[in-house]
């Protein structure tokens, strides 16, 4: 846009919010300010025909379409992006990363490739947005107005968070509660909210049992693994990785490893599990490994932070993402804004304790699919959330399209070779050897991340039957009592 603010960088993730209303400047403002810690780089917004974007250079004022009731707003976390929001003849405000770009022969922004889809389709708005969303590969979540019609739009797997009242919408529930609104509801993958009415756009791979040989099916997962971490890592020199030595955080640092400096990991209390295996897998790899030994007193400061993060009190989410959050925060500290995650490879690959009596039942195919149709608010709204407070952004590798489309070919006893299989994720472990993970990782059994860095027990019998969550949770919905901006 000429005239706009320049920044130096140019991929970005963030925080969007909306309001269709009265007072709807002020209220989107205010929930940006509740949403700062996920883009702390420059603030947009969009009102009645002009868009101001303030940055530690100054602010910029654009032209826009008018409208009276709506404004968007944009928090910026810059990677690789400038500030939003972007304009044509609507106005666009973008949370995430496209993968595709080259394919699609784009060179500019994300932002302003989704604005040219919408806009260059033309005609009806739900058509235009459902175009857009099967041209498209990434993570993310937009929104999209013309001044009169309002849209909001969230990825085919959840990846990336969008929370909705109404026609109120943010990228955390805390902003919305900050408004006094309660019933907050998540937007479900692959769906838009057109003008308060929710549509389906576009679903998963469908599951197409191959009858191929193992080995090629092994090699179309490997094939597909690696090229959902070179589309990951483009415009990155250096990113930091979530490491517990376990086999899918370390497939994802040897195929990091080709590409860009990657700086790993591991959190645990003194004697557990994880950090013994990170640690001989990094030295056996040649990788650079931060071993954060926590105690009681380190999960006791974090678990009101973590708490306000997740949003909500649960126990076995908490102790998951308790690890996740000191690692990004250390990640921060060093001066990473991306770090990479091997969520989902559970889900796609049978991992799971119960998935043997669901296989010997005859319903791990159905369950697979539950599951990860399901992940989003099971386990990814959490890990964003985590990851984000400190303002880190998380990438999934094995949630890319193409390797659920894979994962859902290969046949379930390739997952899972019988009910006494204690292992699991037999075929992913297989390609792991193949692609030089040390066999002592490759086949070391699954332990969660809650268990494996020893911060399950010690919240369960120290930490948690102290914490008032109650009264916490209460104090964290409570509204600004004011409807003054931030």
């Amino acid at each position: 846009m000429k005239g706009w603010l320049e920044l130096t960088e140019v991929t970005v993730m963030c925080a969007i919010a909306g309001f269709r209303g009265y007072d709807a400047p002020v209220k989107v403002q205010e929930m940006l300010g509740v949403l700062k810690h996920r883009g702390p780089d420059a603030t947009g917004v969009y009102h009645d025909s002009q868009i101001r974007v303030r940055t530690a250079k100054g602010e910029c004022i654009g032209d826009a379409p008018p409208s009276d009731d709506i404004a968007v707003g944009h928090n910026l976390l810059s990677i690789v992006g400038g500030p939003q929001p972007v304009s044509g003849e609507g106005v666009l405000v973008f949370n995430g990363e496209i993968y595709n770009q080259e394919e699609l022969d784009w060179t500019g922004s994300d932002s302003e490739l989704i604005l040219d889809l919408i806009e260059g389709h033309g005609g009806d708005l739900e058509d235009a947005l459902r175009f857009t969303v099967n041209q498209i590969d990434g993570d993310y979540a937009f929104a999209y107005t013309d001044g009169e019609n309002l849209a909001v739009v969230r990825d085919p797997v959840g990846v990336k968070p969008l929370y909705h009242s109404g026609e109120a919408f943010a990228s955390e529930r805390k902003a919305l509660w900050r408004l006094g609104l309660r019933d907050v509801e998540t937007l479900p993958p692959g769906h838009a909210l057109i003008n308060g009415e929710r549509v389906k756009l576009r679903g998963l791979p469908r599951e197409e049992p191959s009858d191929a040989e193992p080995a090629e099916l092994r090699d179309d997962l490997k094939s597909s693994l690696k090229e959902s971490v070179e589309r990951r890592v483009r415009g990155l020199d250096g990113a930091a990785l979530v490491f517990s030595g376990g086999v899918d955080s370390t497939l994802l640092a040897v195929l990091l490893d080709e590409h860009i400096d990657v700086r790993l990991y591991t959190v645990g209390l003194p004697g557990s599990s994880d950090p013994k295996f990170a640690s001989r897998a990094a030295e056996d790899l040649g990788m650079e490994l931060e071993v954060l030994e926590v105690t009681e007193d380190t999960i006791r400061e974090a678990l009101p932070h973590v708490l306000g993060a997740i949003e909500e009190y649960n126990l076995m989410k908490i102790g998951v993402a308790m690890p996740l959050y000191l690692a990004s925060k250390a990640a921060s500290a060093d001066g990473y804004r991306v770090m990479f995650s091997g969520q989902g490879a559970d889900e796609l690959f049978a991992g799971y304790h119960r998935y043997r009596h669901l296989l010997a039942e005859g319903k791990l195919g159905e369950a697979l699919r539950h599951d990860l149709e399901n992940i989003y608010h099971v386990n990814l709204e959490r890990d964003d959330a985590a990851t984000m407070a400190n303002s880190v952004e998380l990438r999934v590798p094995f949630l890319d399209l193409r390797v659920i489309g894979v994962a859902m070919s290969i046949p379930a006893h390739l997952k899972i070779h019988g009910p006494e299989d204690e292992l699991r994720k037999r075929i992913l472990r297989e390609a792991a050897l193949e692609m030089g993970v040390p066999e002592y990782i490759a086949m070391r059994p699954k332990k969660a991340a809650q268990y494996g860095s020893g911060i399950d027990k010690v919240l369960r019998r120290k930490i948690l039957p102290e914490f008032d969550h109650e009264a916490f949770m209460r104090r964290l919905m409570e509204p600004s009592g004011s409807s003054s901006s931030n």
